[in-house]
């Protein structure tokens, strides 16, 4: 049964835990001194960023309706976190033979995320209040993802769900985040996105340094399938405007509101920038994911 067939049928096959032997020894050690960054950067989202100095009013309605819709869009997004690292992170436990240093550090993972969604939260809320929703159903269809059911299921090869989510998405995300930090002229944004940044680099380099770590034992098949499922997610997900709105036609009101808070300096890019951006990742990932034994079919675009 596909990952397709499962979702279509309601089931999800989860492994059964085989506790014994308990190993816990440190086996990745570019991984566990990723955990290790997270618990000495750690910072606290309430005390860490100067709110009191955001100021709001400084910009006309259309800014701040502009800006609370951005940052309550990347709400949406940060939102697939609180459920899909810790379905990451029981599959990790479940399926014998797998490392502990990947287990400790999606459990940091997840916190940040936690501190991710708080300050989009927080800022949404100063630019005029959380938009619970998109404005068209069939951009927020886009948002109604299963990666937490495909990271449990034992159908899927979890070595193939961290390439597509944590090495290829993980890496749009961060790639993204940095351009938005670099054209961010307001100082409480710009903190914000420091230290988003700051850990979403972390989430992606786990990503590969993860695959590195697995592509020896990799046959065909498992290629074969990772070089699939690299496209179908750029066909499926980010061709629908999961990250970037201006790539569905259905968000308009959203790409419009990035380009507003982008010429605000509120943390954002032109869709020019963010096509840029995008494309160049893919590039980049598709040369490492051959030197990874892939060979991924023609790569779609942006």
């Amino acid at each position: 049964m596909t990952t397709a067939d499962t979702a279509a049928s309601g089931a999800t096959r989860i492994l059964i835990e085989k506790r014994f032997p308990l190993s816990l020894s440190r086996s990745i050690l570019s991984i566990r001194e990723l955990y290790e960054q997270g618990k000495r950067q750690c910072w606290n989202p309430a005390g860490d960023v100067p709110w009191a100095d955001l100021d709001p009013a400084r910009h006309d309605k259309a800014t701040r309706d502009a800006a609370r819709l951005t940052w309550s869009r990347r709400l949406w997004v940060e939102y697939t976190g609180l459920s899909e690292t810790p379905a990451l992170l029981i599959r990790f436990c479940l399926e014998p033979g797998r490392e502990a240093d990947p287990k400790y550090f999606l459990t940091v993972r997840n916190t940040e995320e936690a501190w991710h969604i708080e300050c989009f939260d927080r800022l949404a809320e100063a630019f005029g209040g959380r938009v619970e929703q998109p404005a068209d159903p069939v951009y927020a269809a886009a948002f109604n993802r299963t990666q937490a059911r495909e990271a449990l299921d034992a159908g899927t090869p979890l070595d193939g769900y961290v390439a597509v989510h944590c090495a290829l998405e993980g890496g749009i995300d961060l790639a993204l985040y940095q351009g938005y930090l670099e054209n961010a002229a307001d100082p409480v944004v710009k903190r914000v996105l420091e230290m988003v940044v700051a850990a979403k680099t972390r989430h992606a380099a786990f990503g590969w340094l993860y695959l590195e770590e697995r592509a020896p034992s990799w046959d065909s098949a498992l290629k074969a399938d990772i070089g699939a499922a690299l496209v179908r997610h750029i066909e499926t997900v980010e061709q629908a405007g999961y990250h970037c709105p201006w790539a569905n036609p259905a968000a308009a009101k959203e790409a419009e509101a990035d380009r507003i808070v982008a010429a605000a300096g509120l943390g954002a890019c032109a869709a020019e920038r963010e096509r840029e951006i995008v494309n160049g990742y893919l590039d980049r990932s598709w040369e490492r994911f051959a030197e990874l034994g892939v060979a991924a079919p023609t790569r779609p675009s942006l």
